[in-house]
């Protein structure tokens, strides 16, 4: 054990991880995945900072007891095991400022806590605490793409306006999603096979006019390619949205959704559980697009993220 937690030390410090918050720069702020949970696969990429739209891996000490983690009092998926615990946090692509503060609460061993400010417990004993940690997010410039669509698609008519508001409160009751049990994996299977047509984080612009940026993958394919869950999940959602077209979100656990979007056919069922690979629908052009594909998002504690990040080697 005394081993292990040298070699989880050494790996700490070759990422630049503090006790009290993060340095460095990139999309993830990684350690080891064998280290952060032997359960539970995280992408080796390289220590560095998180960007907008990336992915932070705190680590939270050990503890008996699993931590609870929140960011803006959205609960943030919680990785690990008695000997060391990582909270995986999704960094927005919009963020105001140049760091997030999260809040960890629950039974702790005071001994790998006790520097952190206002714990007042003594070595050896487990209490309930609460602390912060702080997370320094780094600027990224994301490329720009310019569109055209037709115009009802960019400036909406007071029905279509009335719709999309409507649809943008059910996906926001979709994202809350937060359900046991965890992801059994956080790799991810590219869901249809073709081009990258249009990579997360991309300012869009259609017909001239600024639009938030791209929170998802496009891959175009031709209609009617299967497509297909890219984690085991259950289906929590799928219908026809203005935007997006014919839709279908996954639920994998602890808040890590996947959504699937500009569907010709949807193939499966609210409340269905569905293994990787399934197929859940066909690739079509529904919603607003310029041609057919697949739109495709991994959303973390109700935070869209790159999904290239989560993607097989």
């Amino acid at each position: 054990m005394d081993g292990r937690r040298a070699c989880l030390g050494r790996l700490l410090a070759l990422a630049g991880v503090g006790a009290r918050g993060l340095t460095g720069g990139g999309a993830w702020q990684v350690v080891s995945a064998q280290a952060a949970s032997p359960k539970v696969w995280l992408p080796p990429y390289p220590a560095s900072h998180p960007v907008p739209g990336g992915v932070a891996v705190v680590p939270l000490g050990a503890a008996r007891q699993v931590p609870r983690v929140h960011w803006k009092e959205v609960p943030v998926l919680v990785i690990g095991s008695a000997a060391g615990w990582y909270a995986v946090l999704g960094i927005p692509l919009l963020i105001p400022h140049d760091h997030l503060t999260l809040i960890v609460s629950g039974a702790q061993d005071v001994s790998d806590a006790q520097d952190s400010p206002g714990n007042a417990a003594r070595p050896g004993q487990t209490g309930q605490l609460s602390r912060e940690i702080r997370v320094s997010i780094q600027p990224h410039q994301y490329a720009e793409q310019h569109l055209n669509v037709p115009p009802g698609k960019v400036t909406l008519s007071r029905e279509a306006l009335a719709r999309h508001l409507r649809e943008r409160q059910r996906s926001a009751k979709v994202m809350a999603t937060f359900s046991r049990p965890l992801p059994v994996t956080m790799r991810l299977a590219q869901p249809v096979p073709g081009v990258r047509s249009s990579s997360f984080g991309l300012r869009r612009f259609f017909n001239g006019e600024a639009r938030n940026p791209h929170g998802g993958m496009d891959i175009a394919a031709p209609v009617g390619t299967p497509v297909k869950a890219a984690a085991p999940g259950v289906v929590i959602d799928t219908g026809d949205y203005f935007f997006n077209g014919n839709t279908v979100w996954l639920d994998h656990g602890g808040g890590m959704l996947t959504m699937y979007c500009h569907l010709d056919r949807i193939r499966a069922r609210v409340g269905q559980r569905v293994r990787t690979g399934q197929v859940i629908g066909t690739v079509g052009k529904t919603g607003r697009v310029t041609g057919p594909h697949l739109h495709w998002s991994v959303c973390l504690n109700r935070t869209m993220v790159d999904p290239a990040l989560f993607l097989k080697s």
